[in-house]
């Protein structure tokens, strides 16, 4: 099969936006541009499902209820922190189908543990919804698509339009004996709904993914620029960034198996640190969503060959897999050879391969394609478990691997909402 090739990210955005909308004949919708925070909204086109809504347990959020013989149950549960605002505020929802409407919410009364829930028999067709503060202020991203018979649980946010991130500590490990700055990007719906927990993104790198002034070169991955935006528009399901710095050791590190010209190979260790020693420290001390279905693990470069070994060894840990640029040509191509012994179980529930074609190095691209070859022997099937991606005129180095992060991003976690 033919590799698929990049478009430019805005090409992509751009095409995204202009499938993502439809015209409503029934009723008018909330733009997702909206960020005046009040209901007057004349005449914009209906948001298609994605964007703000944390993931919860379930990738999508919702459920749909056996088929009992009567009218199917449809039930959406609201989970925000109302009470940590100042003042006396209400929640209330509208929507596309009645009994609710665009013109007016529905006031929606708290339950346990900061949830409000809306229950109707009333919908046989799939619809809208979205939240609102006051009935005033609508929660921010695109509208909540809903099947009838559908168990849906939504966590907005209404004010909070970026994550933030930073060099949140320094990282002593007791398996590699020594320490690396830790890096951590929280999305805008985490920052805002503290009700929220969130899937986890492990990239190598940290100093190179937000801060221009401790980047390689200066060029960073622009991390946070493209999970805002996926954020914003549905794109990308919302998640956490943590990105432990490399240090001197990083070809030691980075490599599995010592190569006879570079030598290398504490790979596993390395790995050991990250399941056995941070991972544990960012789930008890950040609102995630611990399992493999939910964590994963993207690097470039000997970034993108540790990441794909962790594919194979750590399958039960890291469910999501993000390879870019690997160095297929560690120890003449060993990895290839290494990630045909992936177990039939556990495995990668998605695997992300891709590179440039162009540069000194032409980034490998020969290799690559035989990597990927590699994963779809393997049974993994292109737009559904797995995607492989050759940027025209891309080459070995951090301006393109941001150019390439959203798409990634995109598949790994899925689209938000």
């Amino acid at each position: 099969m033919a590799s698929a090739r990049f478009a430019p990210f805005a090409l992509l955005l751009g095409l995204g936006l202009a499938i993502g909308c439809s015209s409503s004949s029934s009723s008018t919708s909330p733009s997702n541009n909206d960020q005046s925070g009040t209901t007057d909204d004349a005449g914009s086109t209906s948001q298609t499902d994605g964007g703000s809504k944390a993931p919860s347990a379930s990738d999508a959020g919702s459920s749909t209820a056996k088929d009992s013989g009567g009218p199917a149950v449809t039930t959406i549960r609201i989970h925000y922190p109302l009470g940590a605002l100042s003042g006396t505020h209400a929640l209330a929802l509208r929507g596309s189908l009645a009994p609710l409407d665009w013109n007016a919410g529905k006031p929606l009364t708290k339950g346990a543990s900061d949830t409000y829930t809306f229950t109707t028999t009333n919908v046989a067709t799939p619809f809208e919804v979205k939240p609102l503060l006051d009935d005033t202020t609508w929660s921010l991203g695109p509208n909540y698509k809903i099947a009838p018979g559908a168990s849906a649980d939504i966590y907005p946010r209404f004010t909070q339009t970026k994550g933030s991130w930073s060099r949140a500590y320094d990282f002593a490990s007791k398996t590699l004996n020594n320490s690396r700055g830790v890096w951590i990007y929280v999305p805008p719906t985490y920052v805002e709904n503290t009700l929220v927990r969130m899937p986890v993104v492990y990239m190598h790198d940290g100093q190179n993914l937000f801060d221009p002034a401790a980047a390689f070169g200066g060029n960073t991955w622009k991390v946070a620029d493209a999970m805002d935006a996926g954020a914003d528009d549905g794109t990308i399901a919302e998640a956490i960034i943590v990105g432990p710095e490399n240090t001197a050791a990083r070809m030691d590190e980075y490599t599995p198996v010592a190569d006879p010209t570079y030598m290398g190979g504490k790979g596993d260790s390395y790995l050991t640190m990250l399941v056995t020693e941070l991972k544990p420290k960012i789930d008890a001390d950040m609102r995630t969503l611990p399992d493999r279905e939910h964590t994963a693990i993207l690097g470039s470069s000997l970034g993108g060959l540790i990441s794909a070994y962790a594919g194979v060894t750590h399958a039960d840990t890291y469910g999501l897999v993000g390879v870019m640029s690997p160095s297929t040509w560690w120890d003449n191509n060993w990895l290839i050879g290494d990630v045909a012994t992936t177990k039939a179980t556990p495995r990668p529930v998605r695997v992300y391969v891709d590179s440039g074609d162009s540069g000194a190095s032409n980034d490998d691209v020969t290799q690559t394609k035989t990597l990927a070859d590699q994963y779809r022997t393997l049974g993994y099937k292109d737009g559904a478990t797995f995607d492989y991606v050759v940027q025209a005129g891309g080459q070995h180095s951090e301006v393109y691997w941001a150019q390439r992060l959203p798409h990634a991003m995109a598949f790994l976690l899925g689209p938000g909402r």
